[in-house]
């Protein structure tokens, strides 16, 4: 297992190397002077070259590019170019709320979504099982900002259950999850969505292969061969959904965060792209690379607790 972790973690520099040549190059071919959308369209021109000189854009490209990745290797993002702060601390303050969002949603999915699978896979083509993928068709169907807005107008307007916007510090964590309990179950009750219809196809095909009919067949009782040997098995295909929607949900959390005025990581991106702050901009997309990179990571590491022909191949 220590050696298939290795491997994994040598792979993630070669791979973070190349995302981070893919942003340098992406932020410098963008349209528009980044000096001139710092300044504004009636700076002067020697205000622009200043401005250019001090953020390095006169120097050739190459050496712009090590220049970037010495940068990074010290974990200095640099300096916002609208508000002049270092854009390290500004995504200090809002990464934690976007990860807190991402894993409260990522909770739900799994604690909704895996026993709905198994029950209407047990249940095939009753009323439960019609209704459940019914239910999880919606659930697919439905934009995060739109479900968002209907749990606000139901929760938060309708009976004044949850607050409808806003944010509290760690601090305080009892107002914390009180304001986290609506976004978290907007992103929430989409995965489950996901999770559910994955968890009932696997289910459905291990429940008919050989090894179950001979668990069966041994006297094993049902709730036995469902959870030591079934879901178990259905472990592997999921561990890889989620790993994958753990990482497409900080990317949708900026539609949550915009619907509920929450602070985090993408509406921090919206506000550097309409504001054109090259900075802060690049350095998001880089703790995105890194988070996707840690994200596998985890992920393989639970791959090697949950099937054994990858800890031992």
């Amino acid at each position: 297992m220590v050696r298939h972790i290795g491997r994994r973690l040598a792979l993630a520099v070669p791979t973070l190397l190349a995302v981070f040549t893919i942003i340098f190059i992406i932020v410098r071919v963008a349209p528009g002077d980044p000096a001139v959308a710092a300044l504004g369209d009636y700076a002067s021109a020697d205000a622009v070259a200043a401005l250019r000189e001090r953020m390095g854009l006169n120097e050739p490209l190459w050496k712009q590019y090590f220049s970037f990745l010495g940068d990074l290797a010290r974990g200095d993002l640099g300096r916002s170019l609208i508000s002049e702060t270092p854009v390290i601390e500004q995504i200090a303050f809002v990464l934690p709320y976007t990860l807190e969002l991402t894993i409260a949603a990522t909770l739900v999915g799994l604690l909704l979504g895996i026993p709905t699978g198994v029950i209407t896979a047990v249940r095939r083509n009753t009323a439960t099982d019609y209704v459940g993928r019914i239910v999880s068709l919606v659930g697919l169907s439905f934009p995060a900002f739109y479900l968002g807005i209907i749990l606000i107008f139901f929760f938060a307007v309708k009976i004044d259950l949850f607050p409808a916007v806003g944010s509290a510090p760690f601090s305080e964590p009892a107002r914390n999850l009180h304001y986290l309990v609506l976004p978290a179950l907007t992103l929430g009750l989409i995965e489950t969505a996901y999770i559910a219809r994955m968890t009932r196809s696997v289910v459905l095909t291990i429940l008919s292969d050989d090894y179950i009919r001979t668990a069966r067949a041994k006297g094993l009782h049902e709730q036995v061969v469902l959870v030591r040997h079934a879901l178990r098995a259905a472990l592997i295909p999921i561990v890889s959904l989620v790993g994958i929607f753990a990482i497409s949900l900080i990317g949708s959390s900026v539609l949550v965060e915009e619907v509920f005025a929450r602070p985090g990581l993408g509406k921090l991106m919206v506000g550097a792209t309409k504001q054109k702050d090259y900075t802060t901009l690049q350095s998001i997309m880089v703790v995105y690379a890194l988070i996707i990179v840690i994200v596998n990571l985890i992920t393989d590491i639970i791959y090697t607790f949950v099937d054994p022909r990858v800890r031992y191949g």
